[in-house]
């Protein structure tokens, strides 16, 4: 088993959201990345929220990715009480498919920036890969498996095929 490096904050505003987050957790277990999951709401447990971050700095957390629907306000709140990197999700909503949540992320006032991914599955696989190319920086065996992915990723698309007409 790969040696497991860093600590990554994966929070959501419930436990509905981890659908969609259980991508970004995913991509931190493939690259050996520790990470810990937690469902805490910006305006039903601010408190509890608050603290787990602090805990997070406490035990070596290095990044936050935090997905949050409608208003999206739990990571600006992250971002707001940690200087370390807070990735955002914007969960698919009900009425606006996302787009408020997208919308609420990517308006986050100047000083506080909340760096988003896409709408859903798509942006909490790729809230992890920015955190893995985060690490990578000062990380080498993170960047050999990066890399590795890459090229594997390449190699998968240079090797498809499309199906014949019939």
């Amino acid at each position: 088993m790969a040696q497991e490096t860093k600590l990554v904050g994966i929070v959501m505003g419930s436990t509905s959201d981890w659908e969609v987050m259980k991508e970004a957790a995913q991509v931190c277990k493939d690259f050996g990345i520790s990470y810990e999951a937690r469902a805490l709401s910006a305006h039903r447990s601010p408190v509890e929220l608050e603290e787990w971050i602090e805990s997070m700095e406490k035990r070596g957390c290095q990044a936050f990715i935090a997905g949050a629907g409608g208003a999206a306000h739990l990571a600006g709140v992250v971002a707001a009480k940690t200087i370390l990197p807070t990735f955002g999700v914007p969960m698919p909503s009900r009425y606006m498919k996302g787009m408020d949540s997208l919308l609420a992320m990517v308006q986050m006032p100047r000083g506080i920036p909340v760096p988003t991914l896409a709408i859903g599955e798509a942006g909490a696989a790729n809230a992890g890969l920015s955190v893995v190319a985060m690490l990578a920086l000062h990380d080498a065996g993170v960047k050999d498996k990066l890399v590795a992915f890459r090229a594997a990723q390449a190699e998968k698309v240079s090797n498809a095929t499309l199906p014949e007409l019939k």
